[in-house]
């Protein structure tokens, strides 16, 4: 009775200690030897290595100067405001006060960082603006300097991009002025007219009310076959206006073929080799085409030839008409290209001595830029000055055939390689590649920009938003070397070297 007694006190008394920092009852209590407080073991360790002082007398205090004390282990009593539900309530409420406190103060931050950040933005936007506007009173200058001078041998500058390369033998390319006009201020200024229109209405330009849709474009099918041509590669365009098709072949003929109708319109004859390309005139019922004999002809509907140009010494393998309808431009294996009046029929100015022969070459829908294939690389030229402005390097092979998109920003390239490239003309790069069936012969973009043609072994139509197929026809037994969307891209062209076009569409 009397160890019971005894251990009782010695419990009560180490329940009466208290930590004279902390107030609580220590677990580990040390005494101070110099002031005879009271500490928790732990916490008074770690401030007299980092102060050496007392915590409560202030007096200098070492680690030998705290006695430890042995006590017996015992149960900490529960707090008082803990042991009835009265006071529970009470703690639970503070909390849930503490909880709320926190939660509004953390309301009240995410406000102001909301309001930080809509000021960035709008300061971001502003900038944004600034900067356009800055950019457009830049080309503004340099468009009214390029007036001012009309036809500068300038070197060409290329842009900041790792798939673009800085053209270094075409910038010094002759342009030949002994036997054409050269480019005056007149057509100068036609150009920059018809540019900034089709620029400024392309914007707000909506796809034709005839457009078909890509589900429609999907459900497409083979609707009529047609043997216009010997055997052999065949080029093709279509109207955009009208139920007409072109085709030229091995054979040195071009076809006017009615697409409604289903059948021919007229025969026009007169090369003497293979017809490499022919464009149908979007205002003008003219048809031009290049071939193999080393011209280009300008041909009515009728089939009445026009005009001859024979300018070239070797294989024109392309033309394009330019978006004022009054040009057209020639590229041919003799290394150069040449921009050619429609309505005189002659030449005006010729762009020579490439380190190779052009295999292809079509204008920008606005008219100020020309693309051109030369072996493996695409070159992008300013028409106003005949600079090669950029080259875009990536095939492995020779490059076949090119497009400009219709929304002015996109441009696809295909080659003996077997794929499609598509570049970004504000970035200046490659951005996607898609891999066809075989070497690419021919490809298209609709007028509306939204579907993209591309004719190998087959037929493939893509859709521009995603790059994704949407058809696939595979009804040619030779690879198919043309193919063209008509009006609303309800239907697509398709000639093959078996000299046959075929016609997709709805049924």
């Amino acid at each position: 009775r009397t160890h019971h007694s005894a251990r009782s006190r010695s419990v009560c008394a180490a329940a009466l200690m208290y930590c004279s920092i902390s107030g609580n009852a220590p677990e580990k209590p040390v005494v101070s030897s110099k002031s005879g407080h009271l500490f928790e073991q732990s916490v008074v360790e770690k401030l007299v290595q980092a102060t050496g002082k007392c915590p409560v007398t202030d007096e200098p205090l070492s680690l030998d100067d705290l006695l430890p004390i042995k006590v017996g282990a015992s149960i900490k009593p529960r707090p008082v405001a803990s042991s009835s539900i009265p006071g529970m309530l009470s703690l639970f409420q503070n909390e849930w006060d503490a909880l709320m406190l926190e939660m509004y103060t953390l309301k009240q931050q995410l406000e102001t960082v909301r309001q930080e950040l809509g000021h960035a933005l709008y300061q971001h936007d502003a900038a944004c603006r600034v900067i356009a506007r800055l950019v457009k009173e830049r080309d503004d200058a340099r468009t009214a300097l390029a007036e001012a001078q009309p036809a500068p041998q300038a070197a060409a500058v290329a842009p900041p991009a790792e798939t673009v390369s800085q053209p270094t033998e075409p910038a010094a390319m002759d342009i030949d002025s002994t036997s054409t006009s050269g480019m005056t201020p007149e057509i100068l200024a036609k150009f920059t007219a018809t540019s900034k229109e089709l620029s400024k209405g392309r914007k707000k330009r909506q796809p034709p009310a005839d457009q078909v849709s890509a589900d429609a474009i999907a459900a497409f099918t083979l609707l009529s076959s047609h043997e216009l041509h010997a055997t052999g590669p065949v080029c093709t365009d279509m109207h955009l206006k009208q139920p007409l098709v072109a085709t030229g072949g091995d054979d040195g003929v071009v076809v006017l073929f009615d697409s409604a109708a289903r059948a021919i319109k007229a025969t026009l004859k007169g090369h003497t080799g293979p017809v490499r390309r022919v464009r149908l005139h979007v205002a003008k019922p003219l048809v031009v085409s290049c071939s193999a004999d080393a011209t280009a002809r300008c041909w009515d509907a009728d089939g009445k030839l026009l005009h001859t140009i024979s300018a070239h010494t070797a294989e024109v393998t392309d033309c394009s008409l330019h978006a004022t309808g009054e040009y057209f431009v020639t590229a041919s294996a003799d290394k150069s290209w040449m921009l050619c009046d429609l309505d005189r029929g002659c030449s005006i100015l010729s762009v020579k001595d490439a380190s190779a022969g052009y295999s292809c070459a079509g204008f920008h829908p606005d008219g100020l830029i020309l693309g051109t294939g030369t072996e493996k690389v695409v070159r992008i030229w300013d028409i106003k000055s005949q600079a090669n402005v950029a080259s875009f390097e990536g095939h492995e092979n020779d490059v076949a055939c090119l497009a400009f998109s219709e929304n002015g920003y996109y441009l696809a390239t295909g080659a003996a390689d077997s794929t499609i490239k598509l570049w970004d003309l504000r970035k200046l790069k490659n951005f996607h590649t898609i891999t066809a069936s075989a070497n690419v012969g021919a490809l298209h973009f609709d007028y509306a920009g939204q579907h993209l043609v591309v004719a190998s072994s087959d037929v493939t139509i893509f859709d521009t938003k995603n790059w994704k197929s949407l058809a696939n026809f595979g009804e040619h037994s030779q690879p198919v070397t043309g193919v063209c969307f008509g009006s609303g891209a309800a239907m697509i062209a398709a000639s093959s070297a078996d000299g046959l076009l075929k016609l997709y569409g709805s049924a």
